[in-house]
């Protein structure tokens, strides 16, 4: 197999093996199993999930190798058994599967390694949940990531005494973003041990640990897990895995369950198509500046720097306090939503303001002299309010929280109407740029009949007041069109490179992580909007 050197100068496959774990009943129907030819390379059983299936169905279905995992609750399982019954059921297993899962703490006694063989042992260690995450407040944060990987070096030397095919090491993402678990990778040079944190904090660890070394990585046989395990095809698409192009640098989106954005979906393709070397992660983040000063220090210690990042709220502020220079229109709104290295100087911007006006003007919307309603007053509705203010538009912040309402009036100059007072009525360009997808914000009933909906949240299906407004037979422009603007312009703020014209965002966006459905997600007014796997309403590219 061809090989390649990493961003850390480690030597690894070109390819990963990628393994899809049955970890719910409908994952060992005849139909999921069948699905998973040619998307997976191996199974692993979750037997403490699932319970005992008989291995000959599964190889009937599917020829790859099978793995047995029961794990037990002090690893993280749900498997209570008490040892003799366990032992009993892992040497029944060693029968039939090519690989068996034995727990570091209780698994390595002689009755389990007489029976079953080095060849057939997967030797792992979860940390309990109970353990006490690493604290980074009294030191560097890279003294303690270097200590906590050498924590986990030590581990791993008790663990290879004895002897087996692979060893699983998965702590817990501790108090901080992740966990140190990659840098136990770099430098090595082994190609049986993986290593990631667990938890959906830990979702980067999963996808970067094979350009480190890993040989495997894994994901769900159906739809990601709330254990922060993504699903084979979510790994496919937008990572791009099992292959393992060349790597030096990372991108990625800080926020808040950043697992289940499509950006990384998006960006990652566009990384591809330029084979360009770089990789754009999911980074669940809590307080932004002790993020940022992570970043750094891992990016660093892995050899792998941090070249620009996608911002969602809460920390929009945050992200134009740690910028060296920010763009007039984020210093405005007090928000940016993308920062990124140029020259060595970190810049912040927002992108809203060049989506909201692009996705008007490709509907046929010239805003000026026109009254608008923008219902939202967050770091997107303000930077949407600012960009129409200053395309000629007679612009009225909405909002139900007075405080914010105040403050983005007084910072923009703009009027404000509480939402319990605002009607629709005599307004043309009618704005959402709030959370809410379950009903209308406001009465589109009582909207003008040429006003134009423009929304900045995306769902499949449709928002109810993208559906009322459609219904309504209003132009309603959605989140979906929004989107591509604002990754296409982040895209090219982050890597200098364009978003490639040939990309196709729309189906990308509608696969089901497996291979894409092409559908027009731009549906005309009044027209049934086509369907495609569930997404939940998000921001994730403001």
């Amino acid at each position: 197999m061809e090989l390649l050197t990493s961003g850390c100068g480690v030597s690894v496959a070109r390819r990963a093996q990628l393994v899809a774990v049955l970890a719910e009943p409908e994952d060992l129907t005849a139909s999921r199993l069948r699905g998973l030819v040619g998307l997976a390379d191996a199974l692993e059983v979750r037997a403490d999930l699932v319970g005992d299936p008989d291995p000959r169905r599964l190889r009937r279905h599917f020829r790859g190798p099978l793995t047995y995992s029961l794990r037990s609750r002090r690893h993280g399982g749900r498997s209570a058994l008490g040892p003799v019954e366990r032992r009993a059921r892992l040497l029944r297993a060693a029968d039939q599967y090519d690989l068996v899962d034995l727990e570091a703490m209780d698994d390595l006694v002689p009755e389990l390694l007489v029976g079953i063989p080095p060849r057939q042992r997967r030797v792992s260690w979860h940390q309990p949940e109970a353990a006490r995450p690493e604290r980074y407040a009294d030191r560097g944060f890279g003294a303690a990531m270097w200590e906590a990987s050498e924590a986990l070096r030590h581990r791993f030397a008790v663990m290879r005494a004895v002897p087996a095919a692979v060893y699983l090491l998965v702590p817990q993402p501790g108090a901080q973003y992740g966990s140190a678990s990659p840098l136990l990778l770099t430098g090595l040079g082994r190609a049986d041990v993986t290593a990631f944190a667990s938890g959906p904090a830990g979702i980067w660890t999963r996808v970067l640990a094979p350009w480190l070394g890993a040989p495997v990585v894994f994901g769900r046989a159906g739809a990601p897990g709330a254990d922060g395990m993504p699903s084979v095809a979510q790994l496919r698409t937008d990572y791009g895995l099992p292959a393992l192009p060349p790597l030096d640098a990372l991108f990625g989106i800080a926020g808040q369950a950043t697992g289940r954005s499509l950006s990384p979906r998006l960006h990652n393709a566009a990384l591809r198509h330029l084979r360009l070397p770089a990789l754009y992660l999911p980074f669940s983040v809590d307080a932004f500046s002790r993020f940022w000063r992570w970043a750094f220090d891992f990016g660093a210690l892995a050899r792998l720097p941090l070249r620009g990042l996608t911002v969602t709220a809460p920390h929009k502020r945050s992200a134009v306090e740690v910028a060296d220079v920010a763009d007039p229109h984020a210093l405005r709104c007090g928000a940016a939503n993308v920062l990124w290295c140029d020259a060595g100087c970190w810049r912040a911007a927002t992108t809203d303001t060049v989506a909201a006006l692009h996705t008007l003007a490709q509907a046929g919307v010239d805003p000026s002299g026109l009254r608008a309603a923008v219902i939202g007053c967050g770091g997107a509705g303000q930077a949407v309010a600012l960009a129409l203010d200053q395309a000629g538009t007679e612009v009225t912040l909405v909002n139900r929280g007075e405080a914010r309402a105040r403050d983005a009036s007084s910072r923009l100059g703009l009027p404000y109407v509480p939402l319990s007072r605002f009607s629709p009525a005599g307004h043309t360009v009618l704005v959402h740029a709030t959370p809410v997808v379950e009903r209308p914000p406001f009465p589109i009933t009582a909207a003008d009949r040429d006003a134009v909906v423009l929304e900045l949240v995306y769902r499949d299906p449709p928002t109810a007041l993208m559906s009322a407004t459609r219904a309504g037979g209003l132009l309603g422009i959605d989140g979906w069109e929004v989107l591509f603007v604002e990754v296409s312009e982040q895209f090219r703020l982050l890597t200098g490179h364009p978003l490639p014209e040939a990309l196709p965002l729309r189906p990308l966006c509608f696969g089901s992580a497996g291979p894409a459905e092409a559908g027009d997600l731009a549906v005309p007014a009044g027209q049934p909007q086509a369907r495609s796997p569930r997404r939940s309403a998000s921001r994730e590219a403001s």
